[in-house]
């Protein structure tokens, strides 16, 4: 795992190194054992390099032995030895790191080479010869990477700040970004927060020479095409058999191995195959919330014990966040108000005492059906009937009263209400995963935001936008785990991994999200993943034997804060002191009195805008170290 990062000045305009060297300093944290540069007239990059594979000889940049290609990669290829036997006859390794195999078969199959790899990566390639640039992200998006063009030339890089340090460059903030922040708790890529400023999506390359524009295309696209023509335990030995063989591609490394652990399903399957496929000791890392009923510690205990695991609980009180959020919010280079934000950071720094590689249980429940949310769509989509023939009077003429627990049971029923009248899966995906109602947004949106006040249709126009080659006759959750594959997971779930993680040197790996496992399991008909109410069938009858009895029977709550508690009482304050000590709260995005009603509204129990306040105080924090860049 690495940081990279680069400039293509272009037009004979020569790179020098001290711009690489900076660029390397704010990537650090990515990669603090080794760095290597390359500046070569008017191009040069470098890393950071966090050594998992190859140790000793695995620097980076690598070139290959004509010297006319070089690399530097953010990632782990996880089958590159597998690869190696086949180029092995053709290509002269100087190495046994994975990026040397990456190249080599960039050399070996060009383009078609991005499909043969699998783990993860952001790669850029340099051709000394034709003086092209090629840049590469891995099919889900799990490594960032980063992109401004300005004044003729490019910058990549896998964090926002190793831009910044390119000279001349301007950042100014989008308020598209801003817009997209203050309605689901992070930007939608490919926009950022800086106009200047956008991702590479997942799954594409792009290509730059010396003249003309930057060429991007897409490289995998995922394949729906369901396969009916397996039993019902023909599917669940399959699901076996590919957890235990993406698993085992992911135990590869140098260095010891552990694995993040909640209480439910998707951790516990990654840690129950990943004993069944070494012998050695492993050790397991849960974030614990004491006297919450998110709590899952006890649980995630009695499963390490079971597995023969050693385990590491890390207890979380409110009085700790408020102490680690301006820390937490540091590592990203956006504000994020990802839930797990907190505790995945909290973890990261207390398994990277013991490991230095952690694998992860994200992308489970986008390919099972797993979210509670899965369920309530089904729901909303069969009540969209008789929801559209009752109106809005009956829920609206329900009483705010003096009782939290009331007033947010109103508010969960003007939520399904909104959701069961939407047109589509891809609607409700996006109405699942705001953080606010457009009506709140509406009282909420300053001066600055006018012009992006949302309307009743804005789920039409997001799904619109996201989705425009979109499939109308797929079926309605098909449609909305699609949205949570192609846009929730990149957006939002593996930038807070990759972030918390890499803010502490800490290797995270995520084997569902391997591309070959991914395009397997869109094979999969829907009955063995939803039956019922219960969500990942085919996982869980796979791996029950493995497990104690129970094992994630319960609602999902993974590393989740318990929001609405801790807003109500210390963390209130402190959001409110991030907020408008910050300066954020004079900017003009929102307006100060509708946002001190709502922090009012909070605390006294009248409405729960606990995901707003944790993002207002997540802004605020980001802000802080931002004010340059305010218009």
């Amino acid at each position: 795992m690495c940081g990279i990062a680069g400039w293509y000045r272009r037009q004979d305009r020569p790179v020098d190194k001290a711009t690489m060297d900076r660029q390397a300093a704010r990537l650090v944290h990515r990669g603090p054992d080794d760095v290597g540069t390359l500046v070569d007239g008017d191009f040069g990059f470098a890393i950071r390099r966090l050594s998992i594979i190859d140790v000793a000889h695995g620097h980076q940049p690598i070139a290959d032995p004509s010297g006319r290609y070089s690399i530097v990669c953010n990632g782990e290829i996880v089958n590159h030895e597998e690869l190696r036997r086949y180029l092995a006859g053709n290509y002269e390794f100087s190495t046994r790191s994975d990026v040397e195999t990456l190249l080599a078969a960039y050399l070996a199959w060009g383009d078609d080479a991005w499909l043969k790899l699998e783990g993860m990566y952001a790669a850029a390639i340099w051709d000394r010869k034709t003086r092209v640039l090629t840049l590469a992200r891995d099919p889900l998006g799990i490594k960032p990477l980063f992109i401004s063009e300005q004044d003729g030339g490019i910058a990549f890089g896998s964090e926002i700040p190793a831009l910044r340090e390119v000279p001349g460059y301007r950042f100014d903030i989008d308020l598209g970004g801003v817009d997209d922040y203050f309605t689901f708790g992070h930007v939608l890529p490919p926009r950022s927060m800086f106009r200047q400023v956008r991702s590479l999506k997942p799954g594409h390359r792009l290509t730059i020479g010396a003249n003309g524009e930057a060429a991007t295309t897409q490289f995998w696209v995922p394949d729906t095409t369901v396969n009916h023509d397996l039993s019902e335990q023909e599917w669940i030995e399959q699901t076996r058999a590919q957890l235990l063989d993406t698993v085992d591609k992911h135990l590869l490394a140098d260095v010891p191995v552990g694995a993040f652990l909640s209480g439910g399903l998707d951790g516990s399957a990654i840690a129950a195959a990943m004993v069944r496929n070494t012998s050695q000791k492993l050790t397991m890392f849960t974030a614990g919330f004491p006297g919450s009923p998110l709590d899952e510690s006890a649980q995630a205990a009695q499963t390490a014990a079971h597995l023969g695991c050693d385990h590491v609980i890390l207890p979380l009180q409110v009085g700790a966040a408020a102490d680690i959020l301006p820390a937490v919010q540091a590592s990203f280079d956006e504000p994020s108000a990802a839930n797990s934000a907190v505790p995945l950071w909290c973890l990261s720094k207390a398994a990277k005492q013991h490991v230095d590689v952690v694998l992860c249980g994200e992308g489970s429940d986008e390919l099972f059906l797993g979210y509670n949310r899965h369920r309530w769509a089904e729901r909303m989509r069969r009540a969209k009937p008789w929801v559209e023939r009752m109106g809005n009077g009956a829920i609206d003429r329900l009483p705010v009263t003096g009782n939290r627990q009331l007033n947010y049971l109103r508010d969960h029923l003007v939520r399904f209400r909104d959701g069961a009248r939407l047109a589509n899966g891809y609607e409700r995906f996006f109405h699942a995963v705001t953080i606010s109602s457009p009506a709140l947004r509406r009282r909420l949106y300053g001066e600055k935001l006018h012009d992006r006040r949302p309307d009743e249709m804005n789920a039409a126009l997001l799904a619109e936008r996201e989705f425009p080659d979109r499939d109308h006759h797929a079926d309605e959750l098909d449609q909305f785990a699609m949205g949570d594959l192609l846009v929730h997971l990149p957006a939002s779930l593996l930038q807070r991994l990759d972030r918390a993680s890499m803010a502490h040197s800490l290797e995270a790996r995520v084997p569902y999200l391997s591309h070959r496992f991914v395009d397997w399991a869109l094979t999969m008909p829907r009955s063995m993943k939803l039956r019922g109410k219960v969500g990942k069938y085919a996982l869980r009858q796979a791996v029950a034997p493995w497990l104690p009895p129970g094992v994630g029977k319960g609602s999902k709550k993974g590393f989740q804060m318990p929001l609405a508690d801790w807003f109500a009482g210390g963390l209130n304050d402190f959001a409110r002191d991030a907020w408008f000590g910050s300066g954020a709260g004079d900017q003009g995005f929102l307006d100060r009195a509708a946002v001190t009603e709502m922090f009012d509204d909070h605390r006294s129990g009248k409405a729960n805008h606990g995901r707003m306040l944790y993002a207002l105080a997540m802004f605020g924090c980001w802000w802080t170290d931002q004010k340059q860049f305010a218009a």
